[in-house]
């Protein structure tokens, strides 16, 4: 009898195993972490205590912003103002963010969401020259391509994506479609677009800066803004075709 129930359990074992789908590994890509936190974390120049008030002309300017929305949907003015507020500060602080709630009037947490969705809102201090290079696609395939670009600018300045130099002239970022494709490989340094860029116009730009020297926005390989230069950045190669073009001569 005994052994008639050991070979019961010995097939059912049997079976409950065979009934077990196995686990089947799944491939993922490494997670891409971001250069900013989505939470505020208090820091010694980030925290709710530092005043921060607009300054005179910086009102002037809000209450002409303000004007262009109606007074129930003032709240439409919070990006114009937390652009404002940026820039007088040098970022988008956590107090930058409580006065334009406050003069807005509404809830902190409306603001928050802004800030903290658009990365044109630097939340963290960064530096004088804010470098930020183009690394999409198009960017790493045009001209020399902006790997090139990033290895010189970390190269020459000694620091990392995110990061800023020790003596606070300029934090690096990569950022998405900077939409100057054409003019590949792009950095925006502050508000002006540098393209057309190579590692030796690039190093000239840095150097101008370290030594405070002026340098001239836009293409940096002689073009005027995107007009193709022959033999280099376009593909067309011959004269071109005319109008009627494979249509019928009878039409």
């Amino acid at each position: 009898m005994n052994s008639v129930r050991v070979l019961v359990r010995q097939a059912a074992s049997s079976t409950i195993r065979r009934s077990i789908v196995p686990r089947r590994a799944i491939h993922a890509s490494p997670a891409s972490k971001s250069d900013a936190l989505f939470v505020h974390r208090d820091t010694p120049d980030n925290n709710a205590k530092i005043p921060f008030e607009f300054n005179t002309e910086n009102k002037k300017r809000i209450e002409e912003i303000v004007k262009k929305y109606p007074p129930q949907y003032k709240k439409a003015a919070i990006m114009p103002l937390l652009d404002l507020g940026q820039r007088q500060h040098g970022f988008t602080s956590l107090s930058v963010m409580n006065e334009v709630a406050r003069l807005l009037e509404v809830p902190p947490m409306r603001v928050y969401e802004v800030a903290t969705f658009y990365t044109m809102y630097n939340r963290q201090p960064v530096g004088k020259y804010f470098l930020q290079l183009c690394t999409t696609t198009p960017c790493q395939l045009g001209g020399c391509g902006s790997t090139k670009i990033l290895d010189t600018i970390t190269e020459q300045l000694k620091i990392q994506p995110g990061e800023t130099t020790k003596d606070g002239l300029f934090t690096l970022v990569e950022v998405e479609c900077a939409g100057a494709c054409v003019n590949a490989p792009v950095m925006a340094i502050n508000d002006d677009y540098y393209e057309d860029l190579t590692p030796e116009t690039t190093k000239k730009l840095l150097d101008n800066l370290q030594d405070g020297k002026p340098i001239k926005a836009g293409p940096q390989s002689g073009r005027h803004t995107c007009e193709p230069a022959p033999g280099v950045y376009t593909t067309l190669n011959e004269e071109p075709y005319g109008p009627g073009f494979k249509v019928r001569s009878d039409l």
